[in-house]
């Protein structure tokens, strides 16, 4: 069976992010990067499938030349080997990026192709599904469960009050949340494996991104609290505050 993950390079959630001089980027400036959160779960289960008794795992990341970091976490991890679309644009949309990855699996045996729900830097939660759009194939989003028997795979997904229960034959694309498994940290001997595992570096041409950002702005600085007193006695001001002041009763 054959497995791609696509995978992403993202700021760290703990770092703090700055808008750049031009006001429409952030600023790269000490600014720690991961793989995406909810990439690792899709790596995870693209192994245990693997280690089923099945599978080779690609990974494909879109991105700067920098994020072989990143590559390597996951061959460190146990993927086999890893394609990398070298450019510089952090902010590229999902549309064009969908088209980037797409035009790049449909030369390449797929069976599986596993995507996070969302980066976290962006939050669209988009790419996993165009991808499988323009693809043609059947897609499961936001899986929280997986079992791959007989050639098809039967999946959940949460929904509110309840369960959503799904069965998929290949080749498919899956997106994946947290929930689904508890990725596994890379052992020093993986870690070693890692730097002989091929990477495969390609140029995919010239795909304009469809959107653009014109403006990143901070928040508004939140007004400063108030205290209304203390026991009983404060209830009735805290009450006329929230009604007339707040609006939210």
């Amino acid at each position: 069976m054959n497995i791609i993950v696509c995978v992403k390079h993202v700021p760290d959630t703990e770092s703090k992010i700055t808008i750049g001089g031009d006001g429409s980027s952030y600023d790269n400036s000490g600014i720690e990067y991961i793989l995406n959160p909810y990439d690792e779960f899709a790596v995870e289960e693209a192994l245990k499938i693997k280690e089923a008794g099945e599978g080779e795992v690609t990974i494909i990341l879109l991105g700067p030349e920098n994020a072989t970091k990143t590559i390597r976490t996951c061959l460190a991890m146990g993927a086999d080997k890893a394609i990398h679309l070298v450019e510089d644009n952090p902010m590229r949309d999902g549309a064009s990026t969908a088209e980037i990855l797409a035009d790049t699996i449909k030369n390449l045996p797929h069976d599986i192709v596993f995507f996070g729900k969302q980066s976290v830097d962006q939050d669209n939660a988009q790419v996993g599904l165009m991808v499988a759009g323009i693809l043609g194939l059947p897609a499961v989003s936001e899986i929280v469960s997986m079992e791959v028997a007989d050639g098809k795979a039967t999946l959940k997904r949460s929904i509110e009050g309840g369960v959503e229960v799904f069965d998929a034959t290949f080749p498919a694309v899956f997106t994946t949340q947290k929930g689904l498994n508890d990725p596994r940290y890379a052992s020093l001997k993986g870690i070693m494996a890692a730097k002989k595992k091929p990477i495969d570096t390609k140029d995919f041409g010239a795909v304009d991104s469809r959107i653009t950002i014109q403006k990143l702005e901070n928040p508004p600085a939140r007004p400063p609290g108030k205290i209304v007193g203390e026991g009983a006695e404060a209830v009735p001001q805290l009450f006329g505050l929230l009604k007339d002041e707040a609006k939210v009763l």
